[in-house]
Parts: C-alpha cells; structure tokens; sequence
C-alpha cells in the first residue's frame, strides 16, 4: 500500500487500545460531555477493525504452518503479561512485540490474527468483570487497525529496496504502533471522560515509549536469529519476555506508589488543615463563652478581613493567618476578668490596663497551637494605630503586620455595627464614616479605602453566611445536682432589716470618727475590733496588711489566732487573697481555703464560714479586713454592709504606727 493511503489510515482508523483495556476492567464507554461522538466514534472504530479483520481472513495465507502456531503460541502467553498503567484505567500487555515480529516476518493476515488473538485473551484473562460483546468487539476491531497502518507502513513500497534497512524499519512501524496506540487511546478517553486528549497522552503514554523502541531492537534480533538459525530460537523469547515484563510491572508499581503516597500526604494535609480549622472554631467558641457580643462578630470580621486581603494581594498563607486571626483576635480576654468584660458602662482606668493585657496574652496563647503560618504577631498588634498611639508595642505605619492593620480596622466597624453592652449598634453607613475619619490616624488608607469601596457588598456577603446553624453551648443551663462546692455558698438571707434601715446605718457609723485619738495601731485596732463586734458577731477578726504581692495578718482578735498569725497569703489565693487582688467582698467563704492553712494537716480550726471586704486608701486595696465563725453561713448581706461601714477606718488604722515605733518618735 502507498504512503498516502497510509497516511489517510493513520488519520481515521488509529487503534483505540487503552480503551479495549478499560473494557478489559469492566468499564463502558461512557461520555459525560459528548456522548453521541464517542458512540459514533466506538462504532467507526469497530466497522473498520471488523472489515480489515474479515478481509485479512478472507485472504489468509501461511508459508510456514508450525512457526506461525508457536509465535501465536507465544504470543498468547505474552498477551497475559499485562501491567496496570498509571493515571488512567487500562493495561498494557508484551502482544506488542509479537505484533512487531509479525509485521516483519509474517503475512498481515497472520499478524491481524495474531494480534487480534492477543488482545482478546488480554481482555478476558485476569479481568474482575465480565465483559459485553461490544467491548470485545471494540478491542479487536481497534487492535486490527492499528496493526494494518503499522504494516502498511513497513511495507511501504517507496521503503522497499531503499537505503532503508530492517532495524530502521522496525524503529519506524515501532514508532507508528505506538502513536496510533497512545493517541488514538488519548482520544477515546478525552471523548468518554471529559479530558484533553494531548493530556491524556503525555502523561499517561509518553513514558512507555522507550519500551517500544526496545521491542523493535528485541523483533529485529529474532528476525536476524530466525534467518540464522531458524524460526526456534524464538522460543528464547520468553525469559526476555519475562524480564521485560518484570520491568514493567515494577515500574508502574512503583509508579502507584508514588502515587498513592502523594494521595496520603494530600489527605494528610487536608486533616491537618481541617484540624487547625476546628482548632481555631473551637477556641473561638471559648471566646464566645466568655464574651457573648462575639456569637456573629468573629465570622463577620473573617469574612470582611479575607475579603480585603485578598483584593490587597496577600499570599495563600498570610490569607490562612489573617483567617485564623479573625476568629482567635480576642483570646487573650479568656484572662480578663468577666466583670470588665461584661460592664454595662466605661471602664476605669485600673479596668482598661487588664484591658489591655488580651492581646498579648491572646498571642501568647496562639503561639502554643503553632500554626504554619504567621498568627500571633496579628493577635498581638491588632489594637496598634497607624500613628503609633495603639497598644501593646506602639508600633505604627507598616510595622504593624499587614494582617493586623487589616484586622484594626474591620474589627473597629464591625463593633460600631454591632450591640454592645454600653450602647446600641450603629447603621453600618455611619459607622463607615467614623472608621473613614481614622484613616491615617488609627486605621492603614488603604485598608480603608477598600472598606469604603466595598462595604455594603461584604455586608451582604458576611450576612448571606450564617445560613448553617451555630454551635449553641449551655451557658445558661441550670444544674440541679451537686454538693456544695468547698469554699460553700455565700448567704443572702438576713433577720429581715429593711434596705433602708442598712443604709441609714451605713451613713451614720461612716460619718462617724471611729479612731478619733488614736496614735497608734494597736489602740486603734481595739476601738475597731470593740466597734465591729457590736455591729457584726464574729469568733475571729484578722486585719491584712498589703505588703508587696502578699497580705500578712497586722492584728488578731479571737478564736485561733495563733493559727492565722503566721499566714502569708498571696494575692489571688484563697479567700482573703481573692478579695484583695479584685476589690470584692466575699461572704460565708470557707476559711478552711486560705493558703498556708489547708495544706498543712496538722493545722485544725473549727471555723467554717468567713466574711471579707477590701480596704481601699487613695484609689488603691491596701488591705482586706476579714471576719470567721465557727457556724456555717453564719454572715448575711446586712453584716457584709454593716462591716463595710467601718471598712474605711481599718484601713486608716493600717496607717498608723505600731505602739513601739511611736514611742521611739
């Protein structure tokens, strides 16, 4: 046959191989995109192989008999060598090399049946499914027409008594087999899965070209023994077969094992990435727990920041920080007292220094997840200004992290949208113009002018997010069992005095000057022990002296006052200490908690409630004045009034000197 002829067979009737090995696995031809042109072209493919087939049948003829049964022989069994081949769903068996052989050696109609045999045990051998009539009528039929282009092309008569010699040949119908093969299998795939077919191509079947170069060098050799030596020698082939068939198999192996490694470390990444999402959604709701403004105010925030940092251009993982930074930003209020956090009004200066504190100890607290990205620095500087008033380090400018000018600024107009305790929300339109005035004061330009331009879109992008339902945690769930906790409950019931009777108390014995001609500590400390235990029943009055970080007894009155006259109690420990570091009274605490007493057992009281209130000098705790009973919740609300009274000259009488040291003055 001509070259052109060869050529317009090349064009029209290539082999589809990889899909007579997909049907080898049980799988139809099936097209999601384009299914009427995939079943046209199956059925081309087929007309053509069964009419090249037929005439080669029809046409049969065999010069030597016994050399064609052993080659189909072992053929056959080659054709059961078959690999997996990556990427894609197919096999690709050693019938190629006898198809070379046979091209060289044998008449086409021989080499159509040898082939076609080929593949059809390739297609039924070792397969999980069993096959339709019109796979196999596919696989056949696409075997035979890659087998006649591939021969036409070797024996093409411009080739013949050319410069041309057999191994050159060879290379060539070896290099037409398999682009016919590859391509053709190429585009079957692209018409029944929806891929590109030069894709399909070059990664799946580029590599196995060296193979058939091989397989050409290996026919030439049999050809050039057989002329030698005779046809038998063609039984050699098989160990060669089996070595080929080996290399094969174990780099396609390994090739699946690198793909599947690469699949577990993509899973991997996932539930890493998954694990640090869930990570921070549920410090968030820890967040939420203590602050209950937060409930939409992390997601909008998230939403708004992701939104602006990417029109700003950030990279995938300063976008991941910026994300985590949106919903763990307030973490560090986790270590703010809930009574700052959840006053309905300005805080004071003492107030606003714990204020403060959250963002550094928020990025101290996410430095201990430690995210592949850059999380922290924004927890810390997301209360920084532009002009560097902003706290915890003052920086300004472009020191600040991008993701914390980005953070300042979103997190500022979505609290001016939003409740809080002090006030009501404001439209999201005025709360937009006071973040526009703090552009170059407060908040980056930039990072404004995108809000400014944006605003109402990422609104409506934030809003249109909270379709799926929130994590509801049962913070006002109501617990009926039990036991009473170890410091006990503190008492609100009394004799029944009336509010106003307390309070008309409460001014007279405060207007009064309880330590008038007192110079000294101890006389003072008896008028107020005689004054307090007329107002208030107790077994034992302890006097606290502030000194540093700790509170130390500076007068005792009462039961077990050995006992207590050696405590050094730390601020923020047991109940005296509680009451020193946060200004607060407590009453009917447990004295049994005081640090230094319940750790040592050899130390007993029979005490068992207490009642203690802060004293207080020029805006400052410098002392807790404390009252223990021997009877449970021995204290009400009124002797908590009634000792406050007298609270303010306790603390005056700390003042004073020790009866020593005025006398040496």
């Amino acid at each position: 046959m001509t070259l052109p002829v060869s050529l317009w067979r090349l064009s029209g009737l290539m082999s589809v191989a990889l899909l007579a090995d997909c049907y080898s696995k049980g799988q139809s031809p099936q097209l999601p995109m384009t299914p009427r042109r995939a079943t046209i072209y199956i059925g081309l493919i087929i007309l053509a192989g069964s009419a090249i087939l037929g005439r080669g049948i029809w046409t049969w003829s065999s010069q030597d008999s016994v050399r064609y049964l052993a080659y189909c022989a072992i053929a056959l069994l080659a054709s059961g060598m078959k690999v997996t081949l990556p990427s894609v769903s197919g096999t690709m068996s050693m019938n190629f090399l006898f198809v070379l052989i046979g091209i060289a050696e044998l008449s086409l109609p021989e080499t159509l049946v040898m082939g076609c045999l080929g593949i059809l045990v390739q297609s039924v051998v070792h397969v999980k499914n069993r096959l339709r009539a019109v796979q196999l009528l596919f696989n056949m039929a696409s075997m035979a027409c890659s087998i006649e282009i591939s021969y036409d092309v070797y024996h093409a008569s411009f080739l013949e008594g050319g410069t041309l010699e057999a191994p050159i040949k060879l290379l060539l119908a070896a290099a037409v087999y398999f682009v016919t093969n590859t391509l053709s299998i190429a585009t079957v795939i692209a018409l029944t899965e929806g891929k590109h077919a030069f894709s399909v191509w070059r990664e799946s079947y580029l590599w196995s070209f060296p193979n058939y170069l091989v397989g050409a060098a290996v026919a030439w050799i049999v050809n050039a023994a057989s002329a030698l030596l005779g046809w038998q020698t063609s039984l050699l082939l098989l160990p060669i077969l089996y070595v080929i068939y080996r290399s094969h198999s174990l780099y396609v192996n390994r090739l699946e094992e690198e793909k599947k490694l690469a699949e577990q470390l993509r899973t991997h990444a996932e539930e890493v990435a998954a694990l640090h999402r869930r990570t921070i959604e549920v410090l968030a709701l820890a967040i939420e727990a203590k602050d209950q403004t937060t409930h939409d105010h992390l997601e909008r925030v998230e939403v708004y920041a992701v939104a602006v940092g990417k029109e700003l251009g950030l990279d995938e993982g300063e976008i991941e920080a910026l994300r985590a930074s949106a919903l763990l930003h307030d973490i560090g209020k986790l270590a703010v007292p809930g009574y700052i956090i959840s006053k309905p009004g300005k805080l004071t200066p003492e107030e606003f220094e714990k204020m403060k504190t959250h963002p550094v100890v928020g990025a101290e607290i996410v430095e201990q997840i430690r995210f592949p990205y850059p999380v922290a620095p924004i927890v810390r500087s997301h209360h920084e200004k532009w002009d560097g008033t902003g706290y915890p380090d003052g920086l300004s400018g472009e020191r600040i992290p991008i993701g914390a000018r980005i953070l300042a600024a979103v997190d500022c107009l979505d609290a001016l949208a939003s409740d809080r305790q002090y006030r009501r929300a404001m439209p999201l339109n005025e709360a937009i113009k006071i973040v526009e005035s703090e552009a170059g004061k407060a908040f980056d330009p930039k990072v404004v002018a995108i809000l400014v331009r944006r605003y109402i879109e990422l609104e409506r992008l934030a809003t249109s997010g909270r379709s799926h339902e929130k994590t509801k945690l049962s913070t006002d769930l109501k617990i009926a069992r039990g036991d009473a906790p170890g410091a006990g409950f503190e008492s609100t019931t009394g004799p029944g005095t009336t509010s106003r009777d307390l309070m008309n108390f409460h001014r007279s014995l405060s207007a009064e000057d309880l330590l008038a001609g007192c110079t000294d500590r101890e006389s003072a400390f008896s008028r107020l022990r005689l004054s307090v235990r007329d107002i208030v029943p107790y077994d034992l009055l302890v006097l606290y002296r502030k000194s540093g970080e700790r509170l130390t007894p500076a007068n005792l009155d009462g039961e077990d006052y050995r006992l207590f006259g050696s405590l050094e109690i730390p601020l923020g420990m047991g109940l005296s200490g509680w009451v020193a570091e946060n200004a607060k009274s407590i009453i009917n605490g447990n004295p049994s908690v005081e640090p230094g007493y319940l750790s040592d057992p050899t130390k007993f009281s029979t005490l068992r409630s207490a009642l203690a209130v802060p004293l207080e000098a020029h805006g400052a705790v410098v002392g807790v004045l404390s009252l223990y009973r021997m009877q449970r919740d021995a204290f009400t609300n009124e002797d908590m009034i009634r000792l406050l009274s007298v609270a303010p000259s306790a603390a005056r009488a700390l003042d004073l000197p020790t009866r020593e040291t005025s006398a040496m003055a």
